[in-house]
């Protein structure tokens, strides 16, 4: 092993119902605010500046959402998708 590997613990599995959501909404945020932004905008100067703004209020509100919906989701997604026997 690397000597200068960074070692961590992983989280317990109950945080994945937190960090899923977490990261799927940073993500998708992150994405659609940049699109957003550019077709808004244009290549500006400051875009990146712009995206970033957009990013943190698309953040602020996509992260609570994705929480809330997630029990929804599941639900829709067992309706939808057959369970492994």
């Amino acid at each position: 092993m690397n000597a200068h590997a960074i070692r961590f613990r992983k989280l317990p599995s109950r945080a994945q119902t937190i960090v899923f959501p977490l990261l799927l909404s940073f993500v998708m945020s992150g994405i659609v605010s940049a699109i957003a932004t550019v077709r808004a905008i244009g290549l500006t100067e400051d875009l990146i500046f712009r995206i970033l703004q957009s990013w943190s209020l698309s953040y602020a509100v996509a992260f609570p959402t994705a929480l809330a919906a997630v029990p929804l989701v599941r639900r829709l997604v067992g309706m939808i998708v057959e369970t492994p026997r």
